[in-house]
């Protein structure tokens, strides 16, 4: 916690942002591999994945990210403030949430993922693998959920590369593993669109026993005890964690809405836009690898009452983030081949997604730019503001998508609604940090 609040900056991102980095690398590689897999089992199989992956998205958003950071936020303010004690109840809490939260997973998405799904898509094989696939990852929402429950007590107190380690090798291992189960190969049964599910529930039950047992043995620094059931801390993590998880919701929405839209031209579109929007999503967690850091280095410097150190740590954090997005987002705007050629040799599939991406990829550094300050924004308690700007970049789109669908207009103007979308997130959440009160007044309260 002293380099926190009192080490250089860079070296403070480096310390905590590194191994978050480390962690999205390797998860962005896990994504880019069970597209792979999925796209040598054909067009449909592609599709099926571009209805649930969103979903499956949310899930990994609001457990690591809303209420991930929820609880990263109160735990680090509470240390910040040097109050063990709230800390620690913080962190029962935390169990308590994450296991309600993953019930409701197992079954809105698990028990009933046909009616939902239905909503997108007609009947047919693609909605069918996409059941099956939600089947098997819903239904194992609580090892999801209890991971990185775990994992957000970890990070809470500093402890980064303790929280990315396992997450590190839990992503390597799903590779192989996701390859084996799709594909079939040697003694592995040949599960098909379930591959890359089952390997996920399999790997992140791994994570979750080895990050339990780290914070059992003392390693947060935290005793992880029983606690009477009281609703302060409860508010305290959900002032974050809840405006996250309608915040995480509306990222995600957007996307089910535009797939939607985009379902209405057919398989090969869907398949096509599943392929840029997987890009696109992909920036949210490569977002976290700094976002992570900048809740905990943020949250901690609020409660020591630090705010000017704090602003700081959040321009950084962004600038890095703006960067690197940026690059990725240009390069695969000018050369679509270098994503698309990767995962499908369908000259519709290929055209539809290169001409998503040469429309909303040079907007994916605005994107990434902003979502480090929303992230930001967990570790002050404020969140209002950043959850008002993702709800608009849902109507940018949603309005766009309208227009297409009473005018019968090309996929272009869904795709260029999306783009606006993107920089709508990206200005808006600059300037809630230039603007807004949650960062200018007294931070250092604990909710009540």
């Amino acid at each position: 916690m002293q380099l926190i609040l009192h080490g250089s900056i860079p070296a403070v991102l480096l310390r905590l942002a590194g191994p978050n980095v480390a962690a999205v690398a390797a998860t962005t590689a896990l994504t880019f591999a069970d597209v792979y897999f999925v796209g040598r089992l054909g067009t449909t199989a592609l599709a099926s994945l571009a209805i649930v992956f969103p979903f499956q998205t949310l899930m990994g958003m609001m457990s690591n990210g809303a209420i991930g950071g929820g609880v990263v936020s109160s735990v680090a303010r509470a240390l910040g403030a040097g109050d063990s004690d709230r800390a620690e109840s913080a962190a029962w809490h935390a169990l308590v949430i994450g296991a309600f939260m993953s019930i409701l997973y197992v079954i809105v998405l698990g028990l009933f993922a046909r009616p939902v799904f239905s909503l997108i898509i007609g009947p047919g094989e693609a909605l069918d693998g996409a059941v099956d696939y939600a089947h098997v990852v819903f239904v194992g929402a609580p090892i999801v959920w209890l991971a990185f429950m775990f994992s957000a007590l970890l990070r809470g107190t500093g402890e980064m590369a303790k929280a990315a380690n396992p997450i590190i090798v839990a992503s390597i291992v799903h590779i192989g593993l996701s390859g084996a189960l799709t594909l079939g190969w040697g003694p592995f049964p040949d599960l098909g669109i379930t591959g890359p599910a089952t390997a996920m529930i399999v790997t992140h039950g791994l994570a979750a026993i080895y990050l339990v047992s780290q914070v059992l043995r003392g390693e947060a620094h935290l005793r992880v005890r029983p606690h009477r059931f009281s609703w302060t801390p409860i508010k305290d993590i959900m002032r974050v964690g809840g405006l996250g998880l309608i915040n995480s919701t509306g990222l995600v929405l957007t996307v089910i809405v535009v797939t939607g839209f985009v379902g209405k031209f057919g398989s090969d579109a869907l398949a096509g836009y599943g392929l840029g929007s997987r890009l696109e999503l992909t920036l949210v967690p490569l977002a976290f690898g700094v976002g992570a850091a900048l809740v905990t280095a943020v949250g901690g410097n609020v409660g020591a009452g630090q705010i000017g150190r704090a602003r700081r740590i959040a321009w950084i954090g962004a600038g890095i983030t703006l960067v690197v997005t940026s690059v990725i987002g240009i390069s695969v705007a000018l050369v679509p081949d270098l994503w698309v050629d990767r995962f499908t040799a369908d000259p519709a599939v290929y055209a539809i997604a290169a001409s998503y991406l040469s429309i909303a990829a040079p907007m994916y550094g605005v994107f990434g730019g902003g979502q480090p300050l929303s992230f930001a924004s967990q570790g002050t308690g404020y969140m209002v503001i950043p959850v008002i700007i993702t709800y608009t970049r849902f109507l940018v789109v949603a309005g766009f998508g309208l227009v297409a669908t009473i005018f019968d207009l090309s996929l272009t103007t869904v795709f260029v609604g999306v783009a606006a979308g993107l920089s709508v997130v990206g200005i808006g959440q600059v300037l809630n940090v230039l603007r807004s009160p949650g960062w200018s007044h007294d931070l250092r309260r604990p909710a009540t």
